[in-house]
């Protein structure tokens, strides 16, 4: 496992972010038939309406996670890492965090969301107690997958 610092994002790190979506979900684009949803967000204003937080290792932003809280509860909104990062254990340790987050806050389960053709990240939800329970879209060619974990 990669040891990464962990710091919240700041407004001067907004393209950084973009640049690490458009990396860790380009993949996606002909698989699903659109971009994903991370990859059509503004980061200037995630950095301002999220509880962001980055994974960097030899101070190169290599992960984050986006939190927030909405009427379903506590949301991990986006998580990606770099393709040359992913199976280092940072996607782990930012699921961690945002679980430690959501303890902290008083919830007592997180959800997130992630296409259904997304297999490689279901999968990594999956291993790390996150289940299924509910489907919703369409969007795009297929439905999108919501998983939740409860925090015990």
């Amino acid at each position: 496992m990669t040891a990464a610092m962990l710091r919240r994002a700041g407004p001067d790190d907004a393209q950084r972010l973009a640049d690490l979506v458009a990396a860790a979900y380009g993949h996606y684009v002909e698989r699903m038939g659109t971009e994903p949803r991370p990859m059509t967000y503004d980061y200037a204003e995630v950095v301002r309406d999220f509880d962001v937080t980055v994974a960097e290792l030899d101070g190169q932003v290599v992960g984050l996670v986006a939190l927030t809280t909405d009427d379903e509860g506590f949301c991990c909104d986006n998580v990606a890492v770099y393709p040359s990062h992913q199976g280092t254990g940072i996607g782990r340790a930012l699921l961690r965090h945002a679980e430690s987050q959501a303890r902290h806050a008083g919830f007592d389960s997180i959800y997130l969301f992630t296409h259904e053709l997304m297999t490689e990240n279901r999968a990594l939800y999956e291993r790390n107690g996150y289940e299924e329970y509910d489907r919703r879209g369409p969007f795009g060619s297929g439905m999108v997958v919501f998983l939740r974990k409860p925090l015990v």
